[in-house]
C-alpha cells in the first residue's frame, strides 16, 4: 500500500510541476463540495447514509482533459437498529484519489475516473483500495454537479452511489 501511495502522490506531482507554465486562461481550478452516498450492497446492511466534504484540484493536461486530485472525509452512518444494538453511530474515511476527468466537446457534461486509497479513521481500521468512476455537468459560475460509483475494497467491498455539489474557483 505504501508503493501505491508513493506512486499517486510522484503522479500528482509530477502533473502538477510538468504544467506549471500554462496560461491563466488554462490554469487549474480548486473545488470544494459536500458529497452524500447511499450505501449500495453489503455496505447497505450496515450503513443508511454517508455525508461528507471533499477538496478537489483539476489540472489541465490536453483540450477538455484534466488530471485531478481529491481529498475528503466522509462518514457513513450506521443503521439505527445496530446503534440500539452497541455500534458505533459512524464510520470514518478519508479518501485521496487521483484520476482523469474529460470535457465532452462543447458542453458542460464530463466523464470522470479516479483512483486511490481511503483510510479508516477509526481504530484499527485501516485503508483500502478505492476506484470511482462517475459523470457530471459544470454550470456556468462555478457550480459543479457529478454522480458517481465508489467503492472501497479491502476484504470485502464498501460501496456507495454519491452526488457531489461543488463550487469551483
Amino acid at each position: 500500500m505504501k508503493k501505491i501511495l508513493l506512486a499517486l502522490f510522484v503522479l500528482g506531482v509530477t502533473a502538477c510541476t510538468s504544467f506549471a507554465q500554462t496560461k491563466d486562461s488554462d490554469a487549474g481550478k480548486f473545488s470544494i463540495g459536500v458529497d452524500a452516498g447511499l450505501p449500495i450492497g453489503d455496505a447497505s446492511n450496515v450503513y443508511s447514509f454517508a455525508i461528507g466534504g471533499s477538496l478537489k484540484y483539476d489540472m489541465p493536461i490536453g483540450s477538455g482533459a484534466f488530471v485531478n486530485l481529491t481529498a475528503g472525509y466522509q462518514s457513513f452512518m450506521v443503521k439505527s437498529a445496530l446503534k440500539n444494538a452497541g455500534f458505533p453511530s459512524s464510520s470514518g474515511f478519508v479518501p485521496v484519489k487521483v484520476g482523469l476527468k474529460y470535457y465532452f466537446e462543447g458542453q458542460g457534461f464530463y466523464g470522470e475516473g479516479q483512483l486511490g486509497v481511503a483510510f479508516s479513521t477509526e481504530s484499527g481500521g485501516g485503508k483500502a483500495f478505492a476506484y470511482a468512476p462517475g459523470v457530471g455537468y459544470t454550470l456556468d459560475g462555478g457550480v459543479d454537479l457529478g454522480v458517481r460509483y465508489e467503492a472501497w475494497s479491502n476484504n470485502g467491498t464498501v460501496s456507495q452511489v454519491a452526488l457531489r455539489v461543488a463550487y469551483s474557483f
